[in-house]
């Protein structure tokens, strides 16, 4: 058995509280079953964002025409475009994985991690299988991976998961997607843009159900006029045949509408179930921990009926000695919330105080066309707590910057009656770098609608939309005052 002050298990942002330990002269042991640097840099945010900016380079030659320039694409090596992106995330998950076997500081053990008890481990797997480690300190950082759902005949199907799809070199010619997340928007746009006729089933009546329920309707019908969507469905059942795969959907009962093909329909009890084919399929329905090949029964480590960690607020788990972080917590299956979770745990760590994990301004995006981000507070969420609030929605061809690049969206704002910022939501280009001065306002400044008011905007920048948004009339929301969502 080998000793050591710190274990990580997962190699994602567990690796900076890792780094940090090591800094203070801890032994680190690293235990990793995959590529180095996690699920971000080798099969989410990382690789899909670097391709996602090649369609949008490709979306904005095209819509040239918009602005009296006329512009011609005359090739696309996509597959060029997939190996690079996967040739460069490559390099970076092995200069981090030199930089760890190049330190005196840490040891890297390659394969799965099994416990034994609360803070030692096995190594069951992979290159370094048959070793056996134990830490005064253990962290749980193992991520997630793609959840598929139980649909009929999916495992005689050839379907594809978000790692797959990002590494294919040509589009398929028909792209069916199961799921209506921000994974399921991501890659419909990206394949759309190359190409591909794009058909989405999804359970809830809008895309991006997590999304402010403004937000959500605007953007599926975006959607809508760009892919077929079938919105409040439930796919039930494929079949495979002669490489055209099939997926029957019956309307989802726990929808308050149902959209078919984009057109809506009523209720799901007025719908009748629909069949959509393509030549490939994508399932797009949500993530599951990786915390069954953990052993936790072996340890006093507790898990939701999900099979999330559960922790404290200040990320210990119920066994003395572990914490979690990161997307196998569940708390936001964000990388960005992730790296925050971590430099929470560095600070319980090495600190003199505990200090429980903020995520009051956790913001998110959606790198889709339209783009999406939001932070705080749905205007659902206050209806169903019976808040008092008020809202304004600015759009953002009422901006210069805006009515000059023919932007189509909107900022949604939600305060309290005293100006405390709730929430805000945003639809439409660079939307998830105008989110970020709400968020620094709600962290960093005062939280009220005055961070924003007493700013000075640069004019004519696109920012203009996120001040007009919180200075504007707000019309007041909550108790007799609901707003239709």
């Amino acid at each position: 058995m080998q000793e050591f002050d710190f274990l990580v298990i997962g190699s994602g942002s567990g690796l900076d509280v890792a780094n940090a330990m090591a800094s203070r002269g801890n032994s680190v042991a690293v235990v990793e079953e995959g590529r180095l640097g996690g699920t971000c840099l080798n099969r989410g945010c990382i690789p899909s964002k670097k391709l996602l900016y090649h369609a949008e380079v490709l979306e904005t030659i095209e819509g040239a025409g918009a602005f009296e320039i006329e512009a011609e694409v005359t090739d696309v090596d996509f597959a060029e475009i997939v190996r690079t992106v996967t040739e460069d995330v490559a390099e970076s998950s092995e200069s981090i994985r030199r930089g760890l076997t190049s330190s005196d500081a840490h040891e890297l053990f390659s394969g799965t991690g099994r416990f034994v008890d609360d803070r030692t481990v096995e190594v069951v797997s992979g290159d370094d299988e048959g070793a056996t480690l134990r830490a005064d300190t253990v962290l749980i950082a193992t991520g997630t991976r793609p959840s598929i759902p139980p649909i009929d005949g999916i495992e005689e199907v050839e379907y594809l998961t978000s790692t797959e799809a990002l590494r294919l070199e040509s589009p398929p010619e028909h792209l069916a997607i199961v799921g209506g997340g921000y994974i399921a928007a991501e890659l419909g746009h990206f394949f759309g843009t190359f190409g591909s006729d794009v058909t989405i089933v999804g359970r809830r009546e809008r895309l991006l159900p997590e999304a402010d329920g403004e937000v959500g309707e605007a953007f599926t019908d975006r959607y809508a006029d760009r892919f077929d969507v079938y919105a409040g469905y439930e796919a039930v059942a494929v079949d495979e045949d002669a490489g055209e795969v099939t997926v029957e959907a019956r309307p989802y009962p726990e929808a308050d509408s149902v959209r078919s093909g984009g057109e809506r329909v009523g209720p799901p009890g007025e719908a009748e179930n629909v069949t959509v084919t393509g030549d490939a399929l994508l399932v797009a329905a949500g993530r599951r921990p990786n915390t069954d090949a953990l052993n936790l029964d072996a340890t006093g480590v507790e898990t939701d009926g999900r099979g999330f960690v559960e922790t404290d607020e200040y990320l210990r788990t119920d066994a003395d000695g572990v914490w979690a972080l990161g997307d196998v917590v569940g708390e936001y299956l964000l990388k960005h919330s992730a790296n925050h979770e971590a430099k929470a745990v560095i600070r319980n760590l090495l600190g003199d105080e505990s200090e429980p994990v903020d995520y009051s301004a956790m913001p998110f995006a959606v790198f889709a066309s339209p783009e999406v981000a939001g932070v705080g507070a749905r205007e659902r969420d206050l209806r169903e707590a019976d808040a008092d609030y008020a809202t304004n929605t600015y759009a953002y061809d009422e901006t210069a910057r805006g009515s000059a690049m023919h932007a189509d969206g909107f900022v949604k704002v939600l305060i309290d009656p005293d100006g405390e910022i709730l929430g805000c939501h945003v639809m439409g280009p660079e939307a998830s770098n105008l989110i970020e001065e709400v968020v620094v306002a709600m962290t960093a400044g005062s939280g009220t609608v005055t961070d924003i008011r007493d700013a000075v905007h640069v004019h004519p920048a696109l920012s203009e939309v996120v001040d007009r948004a919180f200075s504007g009339r707000f019309s007041r929301g909550g108790h007799d005052h609901h707003r239709h969502e």
